[in-house]
């Protein structure tokens, strides 16, 4: 990532409440010279308020992010890392923005079912990083077209098995929602129905995929073009 910005000073006593309008952003991230590049350009976006910017799980904890931030977060960090940060950061209230190196497509699954509602390689250009962080930012899920195709890729390589059967409109929803990492619960407060009926789409659509755990329905939706820049409201 290039950005021809000044070299910022440290930000400390960031606020506790983003500014009307602006998109909270923390960043996870232990590599300093990228760190510091994601932090140049969060603090050039006119909507984004930058909050923690640190370089583990452990420290982010005691930072003062407010719930409901989009946080970027590398995989491989000192202490907890992967999927587990990523279902750790999750559980803290905050949108995960996975931006990592770490690209395979068991990966991306992994931390896509761990509850990140977006993937993107460290090679993605500032405007895709600031497009995905809005796409997160309002509800929705994004995986950048290099990770999406390498997934796709991943998949074709595989033998058929069965003919793609369609899906109904409710349940691409309920799929969507899978691939954002929402939960059983979740969906149904999201789309105003049973838990029991989320769970009774869940069975048609893996009858119809054949795919019978939640890193699969991931793969299914990235395959079908489910999880990009649309929002999942």
């Amino acid at each position: 990532m290039t950005t021809t910005a000044q070299r910022p000073s440290d930000v400390p006593d960031r606020p506790d409440s983003p500014a009307p309008g602006r998109i909270p952003v923390a960043v996870i991230e232990d590599h300093p010279l990228y760190r510091r590049s994601v932090e140049r350009v969060l603090l050039e976006a006119p909507d984004v308020e930058l909050g923690a910017v640190v370089d583990s799980v452990a420290r982010f904890h005691v930072a003062r992010q407010p719930a409901g931030s989009v946080v970027l977060l590398d995989l491989g960090l000192p202490g907890v890392a992967g999927a587990a940060a990523v279902l750790e950061v999750a559980e803290l209230g905050h949108h995960v923005l996975v931006v990592s190196a770490q690209a395979e497509p068991e990966t991306v699954l992994a931390a896509i079912a761990a509850g990140a509602k977006g993937f993107l390689s460290k090679d993605v250009d500032v405007d895709e990083l600031l497009i995905a962080i809005r796409a997160v930012a309002g509800g929705g899920a994004y995986v950048s077209a290099v990770v999406a195709g390498m997934i796709i890729k991943d998949n074709t390589d595989r033998p058929v098995t069965r003919p793609e059967m369609e899906l109904s409109p409710r349940e691409v929803q309920v799929l969507r929602l899978v691939a954002a990492g929402e939960r059983d619960v979740d969906i149904a407060r999201i789309l105003d129905i049973g838990v029991r009926t989320v769970r009774g789409y869940l069975d048609r659509i893996r009858d119809k995929t054949g795919e019978r755990r939640r890193p699969g329905l991931v793969k299914e939706a990235i395959r079908r073009g489910l999880v990009g820049k649309e929002t999942l409201r």
